[in-house]
């Protein structure tokens, strides 16, 4: 796989699961990586296991769901670790349950972290992508933005988790079409069932629920997504990666 010596890149939702995978892999592969997430604690720990062995790492403590805190965030990653090459657009959160009765705040939090928080991060970062791959050594910078299959197959009991994730996926194909042209590649994600912390957020009986549905099924782990965004991001400058769907081997749908 190629190197991303020299290059910086900044992953959000870094405290765990998919994220903490990404940028320890992202790392493994030559790249300095600005930590971004909420919780502190983790990312200081995460911060110390890259440096251990022979990365760079920045702990940026952010909530992306704020418009200052994500331009912050790509700023002082640009400002300490010297440029932008890649972004990996990671932070989400999953809510689930019916429509009806449902508690609006889960539908604002997923629309605010899944949506929002996405796009101030992409648009914070844009410019200092265009920059990298029009003077990078590479010629080409990154984004990736983690969607789900929730992305492309709507089920009961999902339907504002579900439209999140296609907002996600449109707003990616259009950024693309935007970027291409200039070497600034944007992909999309999106995963099936990963062995993660994602699902733990939901209330007793829907989490009950998620664990009946995938009961037998071998689900996929958080390094299975890394090593799909960093086949991603370590293809040659003419290869755009831009969509892909990574299910385990028994989901179904």
């Amino acid at each position: 796989m190629g190197t991303l010596s020299r290059t910086v890149a900044l992953v959000t939702g870094a405290s765990s699961g998919i994220g903490e995978a990404a940028a320890l892999t992202l790392a493994s592969r030559g790249a300095s990586v600005a930590l971004a997430a909420r919780r502190a604690d983790r990312l200081k720990a995460l911060a110390d296991r890259i440096r251990g062995e022979g990365g760079v790492a920045l702990v940026v403590e952010a909530d992306v769901t704020d418009q200052e805190d994500a331009a912050a965030a790509v700023q002082r990653t640009v400002d300490e670790l010297g440029r932008l090459d890649t972004l990996v657009n990671n932070a989400g959160v999953m809510l689930l349950g019916p429509v009806a009765d449902a508690p609006v705040k889960e539908w604002q939090t997923m629309v605010s972290v899944n949506i929002m928080g996405l796009m101030y991060c992409a648009h914070a970062a844009l410019p200092h992508l265009l920059a990298a791959a029009a003077d990078g050594s590479r010629r080409v910078a990154d984004m990736v933005n983690v969607s789900s299959v929730a992305g492309r197959v709507a089920r009961s009991g999902s339907g504002v988790y579900n439209a999140t994730k296609h907002a996600v996926g449109a707003f990616s194909e259009a950024l693309r079409q935007e970027v291409t042209g200039r070497y600034v590649r944007v992909s999309l994600v999106e995963p099936g069932a990963v062995e993660t912390e994602l699902a733990g957020h939901n209330r007793p009986e829907i989490l009950e629920g998620i664990k009946q549905r995938f009961a037998d099924v071998e689900r996929l782990q958080a390094d299975d997504i890394a090593d799909t965004i960093a086949y991603i991001v370590t293809r040659p400058r003419h290869v755009a990666v831009n969509e892909l769907l990574v299910r385990p081997t028994q989901q179904q749908a």
